[in-house]
């Protein structure tokens, strides 16, 4: 089994998706107005809006901007360098700069526009970078 993407649910895909472009510089797919991915190597961060909730039961299944039990998290070269590049854009979206994790990860955690924590991660040591560079 792959976990193959996350779905963010938005009353505003338009805002959502040139959010997570800027920050990521990944370019999104757009398939419809309701609904658009952002595909990495790895897995997609998928983009829907609240009127996709119909094909999966209607309105109540989820509800847009009341995360707050998920982290996204993105694996990237240098966590520093992204708040550097990033700190204008993201200044009242950060929720801590980049700090070193007991873990062994350097952390930089933003919410999105909607209330998402987001962690934009590198893995500095020594079992960090061996977990990720070995998948386990």
């Amino acid at each position: 089994m792959n976990l193959v993407s996350v779905r963010i649910i938005t009353a505003d895909v338009k805002r959502l998706v040139k959010f997570y472009e800027q920050v990521t510089g990944v370019t999104p797919v757009q398939y419809t107005e309701d609904f658009a991915e952002l595909k990495t190597p790895t897995a997609t961060l998928a983009i829907g809006s609240t009127n996709t909730l119909q094909f999966f039961g209607g309105d109540e299944v989820a509800k847009a901007a009341q995360n707050r039990t998920a982290i996204i998290e993105f694996r990237v070269t240098d966590a520093d360098r992204d708040y550097e590049r990033l700190a204008g854009f993201l200044q009242s979206y950060i929720v801590q700069k980049p700090t070193t994790m007991p873990w062994g990860n350097r952390s930089l955690l933003f919410r999105d526009p909607d209330g998402n924590l987001v962690n934009f991660f590198t893995p500095v040591s020594q079992d960090a970078i061996k977990k990720f560079n070995t998948g386990k």
